[in-house]
């Protein structure tokens, strides 16, 4: 019988330069396992946290998906670009954005915080009649995407550069829902302003409450696998009981019970459940902070959404 390869959940700081899937496949090869995913892409050119799951730990990345995010961000004014950060080409006429003041980006910056409906950027990969947005642009086709309700917590401009050839670089923080696009949000400043903008750098920070300080490095591609030499994997993989009970409320289970829940079976609800819980997910950890299953409330007994075996 085959030994279970690695489980957990892993935070990693991605570099400039390589795709998410890039890291996905790296980590793949590091680990000894094809059982790996993440939860929430990063462009190439954006660094930062990518939250990835390995083995039974990539059923958690669906409750990771929609975190709240914090990135820091380079906002260009005076160009707009067709992918809306600095890879694409330019498009329009570059205008001067030297002469804004800080009392007009202020209050643009104030119309885009809080609840409001964005756009997405056309280069995303939103599918538009089963194929991706990106690509239809690639092709040629003028797309148009759907606005979307979303949430800027904060947007916070953390400084202003005004350049000799009349660019205005803008430092911002952003605390958004997720599914905003940092990039649809350069380019809505840029058109609030009058000027054009465009994405030059982004940083993700935190997703949820983890944190890329928290975070390792990704394997180079000639580093030793994992199994090779432990020690000195810059992969760190929490436990799913850890995890689970940072995303969904936690119901401790004996083993009774995580023997019925692992079989598929109901297993009666705590005392202190109620009726209000009606259709909330929470996380049965076993003995040993082992997760056994995601739960649900179902008739005064909690029954198993999906299952971790032992």
């Amino acid at each position: 019988m085959n030994a279970p390869g690695p489980v957990g959940i892993a935070l990693v700081d991605k570099p400039a330069g390589l795709t998410s899937h890039d890291v996905v496949a790296r980590l793949r090869y590091h680990l000894g396992t094809r059982k790996v995913g993440h939860a929430g892409t990063l462009d190439p050119m954006a660094t930062g946290l990518l939250v990835i799951g390995v083995g039974q730990g990539t059923k958690l990345l669906t409750y990771a998906v929609g975190l709240d995010k914090t990135y820091e961000a380079t906002i260009r004014l005076g160009v707009a670009t067709i992918t809306d950060d600095a890879e694409g080409d330019e498009t329009g006429p570059r205008r001067p954005a030297d002469g804004i003041s800080d009392d007009q980006i202020a209050a643009a910056v104030e119309d885009l915080t809080g609840d409001i409906l964005q756009v997405p950027s056309a280069v995303s990969a939103i599918k538009v009649n089963g194929q991706r947005s990106y690509a239809r642009v690639r092709a040629g086709d003028d797309v148009q995407l759907e606005a979307r309700p979303i949430r800027v917590a904060r947007f916070e401009v953390t400084g202003t550069r005004r350049q000799a050839d009349g660019f205005c670089d803008i430092d911002a923080v952003i605390d958004c829902s997720s599914g905003t696009y940092i990039r649809a949000l350069a380019r809505d400043l840029g058109e609030a302003l009058g000027v054009g903008g465009h994405l030059t750098a982004l940083r993700r920070t935190h997703v949820g409450k983890w944190s890329v300080q928290d975070a390792g490095t990704v394997p180079k591609r000639d580093a030793p696998k994992a199994a090779e030499d432990p020690s000195a994997s810059p992969v760190v993989l929490r436990g799913l009981g850890e995890v689970a009970g940072g995303l969904l409320p936690v119901v401790p289970v004996g083993e009774a019970d995580a023997r019925s829940l692992r079989f598929g079976q109901m297993i009666h609800a705590p005392e202190a459940s109620s009726p209000e819980d009606a259709g909330e997910l929470s996380a049965a950890v076993g003995p040993g902070e082992d997760l056994v299953a995601i739960v649900e409330p179902h008739r005064g007994r909690l029954r198993p959404a999906t299952v971790f075996p032992a």
